[in-house]
């Protein structure tokens, strides 16, 4: 029997046109025993999660031909994204990370070299000064498939934060510049108060209002919010708040140093070696 992406890529090079109808490609999915993967518009999309760093990493693939990138992996959940890419028949092609996080070690190196060799490539921002197959810069696409993610610059927590908005607007990955009712703090690795604020404000509440956010953590059980809402009710960065008051509030913010720090941002510059 074959399988749903061999189907569709022997219907697709024969020039069938029933290809570009969504649900029949879904039931092709289902029909060859792999499920339909969440899929929505041609997008199959997961979000996994990391209880010892409160990480969320997400798959997102292209239901046609099958293309897939992986953002925010974790080196010690690497066994478990690689089973669920292939349970789901992806091929991977990006590991994408939001910035050098201090809490955990990424996962792209470890991913890379388990896949055959060229066909992975580690990407994070040019401006992290980490090292990575890719750096990308401001409006860049990091295309799989028929989709694709572009790339907003949004410094502030780290210099190097990037954000990746997919290519409809829908979804946006916030990595730690924006969370759910929060944001990353501001006081260590090159972090500024001011500079954080202006990337919330220009580049991600520019953003449509119903546009979903998928931070990289999260600490109380909430995987997902809106532009919509983080502008209303965003303590720090929404409500009206200003770049003074915002300034203020993370000044007295009084956080303990992640525990992993001394070992996961040299690793993290290493691309997690």
């Amino acid at each position: 029997m074959l399988s749903a992406p061999e189907v569709l890529k022997n219907a697709s090079s024969e020039g069938e046109s029933w290809t570009g109808n969504s649900k029949l490609v879904e039931w092709v999915h289902n029909s060859c025993g792999q499920g339909s993967a969440g899929v929505v518009n041609g997008l199959i999309f997961r979000q996994l999660f990391d209880k010892e760093s409160s990480t969320f990493t997400y798959i997102l693939g292209d239901e046609l031909s099958r293309e897939a990138v992986i953002i925010d992996p974790v080196d010690t959940l690497v066994e478990r994204d690689l089973s669920f890419i292939g349970e789901l028949g992806l091929e991977l092609k990006f590991g994408l990370n939001t910035h050098a996080h201090a809490d955990h070690v990424t996962g792209t190196s470890l991913i890379r070299n388990r896949l055959p060799p060229g066909s992975f490539k580690s990407v994070i921002s040019a401006s992290s000064g980490a090292k990575a197959d890719v750096k990308v810069k401001q409006g860049s696409k990091i295309h799989f498939g028929n989709r694709f993610l572009q790339v907003r610059l949004t410094p502030g927590h780290t210099a190097g934060c990037a954000c990746f908005v997919l290519d409809d607007d829908s979804r946006v990955f916030t990595g730690d510049t924006l969370l759910v009712r929060g944001c990353g703090r501001t006081d260590f690795q090159e972090g500024d108060s001011s500079t954080l604020y202006k990337s919330v404000h220009e580049q991600l509440f520019t953003l449509p209002d119903q546009c979903s956010v998928f931070p990289a953590h999260d600490y109380r059980g909430r995987t997902s919010s809106s532009i919509r809402e983080e502008k209303r009710f965003n303590p720090r960065l929404g409500g009206g708040k200003t770049e003074k008051d915002f300034v203020a509030i993370m000044k007295e913010l009084k956080l303990s140093t992640p525990k992993l720090i001394d070992v996961a941002v040299p690793k993290n510059m290493a691309c997690g070696v």
